[in-house]
């Protein structure tokens, strides 16, 4: 068996899937793509195939993994790991299909039968927080994310510490105790505006909080620890586990966020999960992503020990014209009983792409990062 063919299809509201299909007729997919960047990432996927793979046989996972990595004297990033999560997906899909196996199965089976997820609320500047929250916990969720701000300047207002404590208040107030609540920094803290921050909301015991400050600041998190009983979640802008490397030494989190649509893979984010478990760290895999990399983080889930809790997209505030369970053949398969999700126990990924739906929706995406500024003119993270 070999790798003969593959496709690339843009669909909205800002996904990539990647169909790889074999000598033999199986078909495998993947969801490599960076979000607002997916022309980038397509480029990057189809020299990947193009230069490596066609030909070869897919069962040969891990080779392929490695020459994929290692054959660029220039490794990681997001657009190429993303690049090869994407194709990783879709061999890990076409060896189960090909062996009547869930991925879970060929990973060394299941340590749990479902796995709890969250819910987004209050979109990306954070508005109608309480009456969000207490709609999503009557639908049956458990658990919400909400981001903590708007734009941030570097040094801000005691008005906008307080206003951030007051949301998170509020939603405590709406659910209760026995809801969590992920409070999401974005990156759009400084290292002084994220101690003032996490101070102001332990008093509303958030369920983590994550990416206080950018990765590039990860050095700043153990300063933030020190100060707080809240625990500190990061990882969806790490790529690999080389990437996780200096997190994890650091002492300082308490849950990492690897995306298995960026960070390599399901290859990949399974090496991840078994570093976190020596380290006493929970695994809580990032996902605003489409139905296959749902499907994949799901698959590593039901493997991984120390898998916390599964981020999932439906209904996102990005997700305005196209949603998860459009593009599935059987959308039961998400289907959420108070507030976790079954593992799919289907060969491979354990869901069936509508291949009619994917080829009626493709087109170039348009989707982009916004750009916002604060009252000076200059750039402000996002």
């Amino acid at each position: 068996m070999s790798v003969t063919d593959y496709e690339l299809f843009e669909v909205p509201p800002r996904w990539l899937f990647l169909r790889l299909e074999t000598s033999d007729g199986l078909v495998g997919w993947g969801e490599p793509v960076v979000e607002g960047r997916a022309g980038t990432v397509r480029t990057a996927v189809e020299e990947l195939l193009e230069g490596y793979l066609l030909g070869e046989d897919p069962a040969r996972i891990e080779d392929h993994w490695q020459t994929h990595y290692r054959g660029g004297f220039y490794r990681g990033g997001p657009v190429l790991m993303s690049a090869i999560a994407g194709v990783d997906q879709a061999l890990w899909d076409i060896k189960g299909k090909r062996l009547g196996a869930p991925v879970h199965e060929l990973l060394g089976g299941r340590a749990r039968d479902r796995i709890r997820v969250y819910q987004w609320i209050g979109g990306d500047r954070p508005d109608d927080v309480g009456e969000a929250a207490r709609e999503k916990v009557a639908e049956g969720f458990t658990a919400l994310k909400m981001n903590a701000t708007p734009e941030l300047e570097r040094i801000d207002t005691p008005a906008a510490v307080a206003a951030a404590a007051d949301r998170l208040a509020e939603v405590r107030e709406a659910v209760g105790d026995d809801v969590g609540i992920g409070v999401d920094f974005h990156g759009r803290a400084s290292k002084s505006m994220a101690k003032r921050l996490v101070a102001a909301l332990e008093p509303h015991d958030p369920m983590f909080v994550e990416e206080p400050v950018l990765p590039e600041h990860n050095d700043a998190l153990p300063d933030i620890a020190a100060r707080t009983t809240v625990p500190i979640a990061t990882g969806e802008r790490l790529y690999s586990r080389w990437d996780f490397k200096q997190v994890f030494e650091s002492g300082a989190v308490d849950v990492v966020q690897p995306d298995p649509s960026h960070a390599g893979g399901i290859t990949e984010v399974h090496k991840i999960a078994s570093m976190a478990e020596t380290y006493d760290v929970a695994l809580a895999p990032h996902c605003p992503l489409g139905p296959v990399a749902l499907a994949a983080a799901l698959q590593i889930d039901a493997c991984t020990p120390n898998a916390l809790i599964q981020e999932q997209s439906l209904g996102i505030h990005y997700n305005e014209d196209s949603d998860v369970l459009d593009y599935l053949a059987d959308p039961s398969v998400f289907e959420f009983d108070s507030g976790f999700v079954a593992i799919p126990d289907g060969p491979g990924l354990g869901v069936e792409v509508d291949e009619s739906v994917v080829r009626e929706r493709a087109g170039e995406v348009n989707w982009r990062n916004p750009v916002w500024r604060h009252e000076d003119g200059s750039v402000a993270e996002w």
